[in-house]
């Protein structure tokens, strides 16, 4: 045999070695775990538990080492056949996972699905800890990770409570090629602007709203926050400062406009102590101070 073609095999074994290592340690584990939802997923390696993930969903982008598995679709659009030929032993979904019918499906085919509630609070992340740990029987794992995120909220949230002001904010959750949409109460924007010590301009709505140009003058808001893609895709700081229905506001005059990562900011998982600091001051500070897009 040629010395490039026994190279040749040697890198396609070295690779399908790798592509099913996360299946064979799950198997050694004695349970295969699907996860579906970003926030659900994070905790799972979080309490080191990773190595059991056979799956996930499109949501689940964080840590980097999910992706290495294979990905069984948008959570909320699942397909009984695709998560089934994973082999799992467990699929633990976020509460907004669906539809309800195919997860009925995967339990009648002999897998526990076991739903996790979503709460957007400090108190509704730890009993996701709890409830995944639960259902991995790492009730070891899941004390020390909840006592850890105890003790760094506990500091965020002291971080918080000493910074001046309750600034007035709108956070924009899509663009689209419509009007923007802000989040109202009832949703994790909201949850997590009040726990950084900001006011929601638009908590009189329920869910997400167009925002008008007349109703975004008149909220008035001091700072602006965007998922960064929805950031990049209204074209950055300067062209969301200019937009029609957001450009008489003290948010667009002063550029204290910001984006992070949606998941960072709002799926309410381990890094919720950061996400808190970070908002925190991001609500409070000018775009250009902090090198945003």
């Amino acid at each position: 045999m040629k010395p490039a073609t026994s190279l040749r095999l040697l890198l396609l074994m070295a690779a399908f070695v790798l592509a099913t290592l996360p299946a064979a340690r799950a198997a050694e584990s004695g349970k295969r775990v699907v996860t579906v939802g970003g926030d659900v997923t994070e905790i799972v390696f979080a309490l080191g538990e990773g190595e059991r993930v056979v799956g996930r969903d499109t949501t689940s982008t964080f840590p980097p080492e999910a992706g290495r598995v294979p990905d069984v679709g948008y959570m909320r659009q699942l397909g009984a056949e695709g998560v089934l030929s994973l082999r799992p032993d467990v699929v633990i979904a976020s509460a907004g996972a669906g539809p309800a019918e195919v997860l009925k499906q995967i339990e009648s085919a002999g897998v526990r699905v076991v739903r996790v509630p979503d709460p957007h609070s400090v108190d509704g992340l730890i009993q996701k800890v709890t409830a995944i740990a639960d259902a991995l029987d790492a009730k070891a794992a899941g004390a020390a990770l909840t006592a850890k995120l105890q003790q760094d909220l506990t500091k965020a949230r002291s971080e918080v409570a000493g910074m001046p002001g309750h600034p007035r904010v709108l956070f924009i959750i899509t663009a689209g090629s419509g009007p923007p949409m802000a989040a109202g109460t009832g949703t994790a924007a909201d949850a997590l602007i009040k726990l950084a010590g900001g006011e929601n301009v638009f908590a009189a709505h329920t869910g997400y709203k167009p925002i008008s140009l007349e109703a975004a003058a008149a909220a008035s808001p001091e700072a602006i926050g965007l998922m960064d893609q929805t950031l990049r895709e209204m074209g950055g700081v300067d062209a969301v400062a200019s937009n029609a229905a957001l450009r008489l506001t003290p948010a667009a005059k002063e550029k204290r406009i910001f984006g992070r990562e949606g998941s960072y900011l709002l799926s309410f998982g381990p890094r919720l102590p950061q996400a808190l600091s970070d908002f925190a001051h991001a609500i409070r500070e000018k775009a250009a101070e902090k090198g945003a897009l």
